[in-house]
């Protein structure tokens, strides 16, 4: 898009000023400094969430540098030689396409479907192979930077993290309770080893839609009440301030406020702390007011009215763009409160819309009822079981009636605070459950629908933040977004946005940029006997891991998964006799982790990486099981670097080490000989923040 057609397509709401114009809210913001006391989450005094609605990470930051999105150099396989980017739609591939704001309607983009049964389906139980089947050829859709361009500029200025997924496999209630409660299912069930049903859970919308309105006549509540306690009812009893800022009258007839699903909020009356701060009208200038005055509580949600909830065909990226805008102008207006505050821009379900990243999950059953992976910790009441069948797609055959509920597909999650300031990239897996285990960590509740799973693998947001040394602000170029609706209005009367006929070309911006230290520290050993192949799964961090393995000739198959806490291993073998001897495992974890194992019957060769963080080098060691010499090919695919030749004496082992400090410590490479191939890529930790990975992208 040319300046001058930006211009003129934000000319309504910006009055005719420049589209680099910068709004007061987000140079405050940036300037504004970060209240030090203790160097601690302790300088924290405001925590301030707003959750929108419905989109995905890939559908607005797929293009994004330095991120995960297309352009990850590690793609899960499909059958047929696809990978993940060549969905079909049952009868043609339809890859993603670009939703061009500047000659068509894409703005306004049409809803697709994001209910229980189509989210299961499009994701496969990890195969993630005909998305646009089950959501329609609009799921495929994404923006650039110049048509969202407020927020990629939030981006740019703040942290955005690149591994947030929704908690559930679904759509809004399911992932809103989550985001209310620490689970979408009843946590004494779940430890009692119960597998929950629809009627201690919700799977689809349904408890939180209510009729009525406050306070005469009231809610009328749809379905039973859920018992387990919610985050407000955590916080009360901890004496912790909070509030909830809405229209209890113009929620979405509540679907925002995931509360409305539990019987404390149902039973509440007029002057309980619950009605009174969760169920009362308390408006966007109440909470400017509220940071003018040094009266804002320690923990707020903030909810949208559906005009500015972003929700495809309700609302728009640039509506939703003024709305946050609005609640910055609030927060900064005051810069002792800005100054202790953190605000955290997330999103509670991706829509349809399509995001290509296998999400980090319990092992799914198959059609056949075999779990298809292992975890270090017992999973008995972590799945949700539909028994009649209510729930799921008939023509969704790859698993039976009791599946996993979440992680989901990626959402965008922004961090911003003054802590958080300079387009920095978190990468750690964090879901809804994450908030919750913030708020935990600050203010010394605990949450208790937060299940094990989540705990070991869903980190608690702090990795996002420098409390010890704020950065300074970095100042991009950031566009003026009110008076969305009016451009709204224009916008729509453009010709409709329709999927391409023939594929587009699909590509992210290159580039790096800084990225937070991970607590990963992963590695996956191979051993090829007769008749099989042995993988064990290694997790020498600080955070749980999920080791996704697609067998590359058995891609009809679901993926095998496998949860491995911290500092603990497991292992597992595939049968390689009825294909001749043969394998081709593709192992993938976290932030680029990857490794590949194929073979043949007789070879001898086996190899491993190593990290040397102190000095900054990766060794690789070549290991010869076999009675003969042999000699392997090493090839570097990234980074610059140049292979060469290694000849290792029988039942011999060799080693080659090299520095990756010029790459940020990022490696990929693969070593061959005589039919086996051995590859590994991924970012050696520290401990100290580095790059996103610069060969995405290129």
């Amino acid at each position: 898009m040319s300046e001058t057609d930006r211009r003129t397509f934000l000319s309504a709401a910006a009055g005719g000023a420049a589209i680099a114009a910068m709004p007061l809210a987000i140079q405050r913001a940036l300037a504004l400094p970060a209240r030090q006391a203790a160097g601690t989450i302790q300088d924290v005094k405001h925590v301030v969430i707003l959750m929108q609605e419905n989109r995905s990470f890939d559908h607005y930051f797929g293009t994004l540098r330095g991120v995960r999105g297309f352009g990850d150099r590690h793609p899960i396989p499909l059958v047929g030689g696809r990978d993940v980017w060549r969905q079909s739609d049952g009868q043609r591939e339809l890859p993603p396409f670009h939703l061009d704001t500047s000659k068509t309607d894409a703005l306004r983009v049409p809803g697709t479907p994001h209910s229980y049964a189509d989210a299961q389906a499009a994701w496969g139980q990890g195969k993630i192979e005909e998305w646009p089947r089950f959501k329609t050829a609009y799921s495929m859709g994404y923006y650039r930077r110049e048509d969202i361009p407020f927020q990629f500029a939030l981006a740019e200025a703040f942290t955005i993290c690149d591994a947030y997924h929704c908690s559930v496999t679904a759509g809004t209630d399911p992932n809103r309770i989550v985001f209310w409660s620490g689970s979408s299912a009843d946590p004494v069930l779940r430890a009692k080893g119960v597998d929950c049903t629809d009627e201690h859970s919700e799977p689809d919308n349904w408890r939180c839609w209510v009729k009525g309105a406050l306070p005469a006549p009231g809610y009328t509540y749809a379905g039973n009440s859920l018992k387990w306690d919610t985050i407000p009812d955590v916080l009360e009893k901890a004496g912790v301030a909070w509030r909830i800022y809405q229209d209890p009258n113009n929620n979405w007839t509540g679907a925002m406020h995931g509360g409305l699903a539990f019987e404390s909020f149902r039973t509440c009356k007029p002057g309980s702390p619950l009605y009174e701060k969760g169920m009362s009208h308390w408006s966007l200038d109440q909470l400017a007011r509220d940071v003018q005055e040094g009266t804002l509580p320690a923990v707020s949600w903030v909810l949208p009215s559906p005009p500015y909830s972003e929700h495809p065909s309700q609302s728009t990226p640039l509506q939703g763009a003024e709305f946050t805008a609005k609640v910055l102008d609030a927060l900064t207006s005051n810069p002792e409160v800005w100054g202790r505050t953190v605000f955290f821009l997330t999103f509670d379900e991706n829509d349809g819309q399509f995001d290509h990243l296998p999400p980090p999950a319990p092992p799914s059953f198959d059609a056949e009822g075999r779990l298809a992976g292992k975890s270090t910790l017992d999973l008995k009441g972590h799945y949700f079981s539909d028994p009649h069948r209510k729930h799921i797609d008939a023509r969704d055959t790859q698993s039976g009636l009791v599946r996993p509920f979440g992680l989901g597909p990626r959402v965008p999650m922004y961090v911003v605070s003054p802590w958080s300031k300079g387009g920095w990239v978190n990468s750690q897996t964090f879901d809804h459950t994450s908030v919750g285990q913030f708020l935990e960590k600050r203010f010394g509740v605990t949450v208790p629908g937060v299940s094990p799973w989540h705990r070991a693998v869903c980190g608690d947001l702090t990795s996002a933040f420098d409390f010890e040394k704020p950065n300074d602000p970095v100042f991009p170029e950031l566009p003026d977004v009110s008076g969305a609706s009016a451009v709204v209005l224009q916008h729509i009367q453009r010709p409709r946005i329709t999927p391409p006929e023939t594929p587009q070309p699909v590509k992210a911006e290159t580039g790096a940029r800084p990225s937070r230290a991970l607590p990963y520290i992963l590695n996956v050993r191979a051993a090829a006997g007769a008749g099989e192949v042995k993988l064990e799964f290694r997790n020498d961090g600080r955070q749980g891991a999920v080791f996704h393995v697609y067998d590359r000739l058995h891609l009809d198959r679901i993926p095998r998964r496998y949860t491995v806490e911290a500092g603990k291993s497991l292992s597992d073998t595939w049968a390689t006799s009825a294909d001749g001897g043969r394998y081709d495992l593709m192992v993938l974890g976290h932030n680029g982790f990857r490794r590949d194992f194929a073979g043949v019957p007789g070879g001898g060769l086996e190899a491993e990486i190593r990290h040397r963080p102190q000095v900054r080098e990766v060794e690789l060691e070549i290991r010869n099981t076999s009675g003969q010499p042999l000699t392997a090919q090493v090839r570097h695919n990234a980074y610059g670097l140049e292979g060469g030749e290694l000849k290792v004496r029988a039942h011999g082992r060799s080693t080659r080490r090299w520095s990756v400090a010029a790459a940020g410590d990022w490696y990929d490479v693969s070593v061959t000989s005589a039919g086996v191939t051995r590859r590994a890529a991924g970012r050696m930790e520290t401990g100290a923040d580095g790059v996103s990975d610069p060969a995405m992208g290129v």
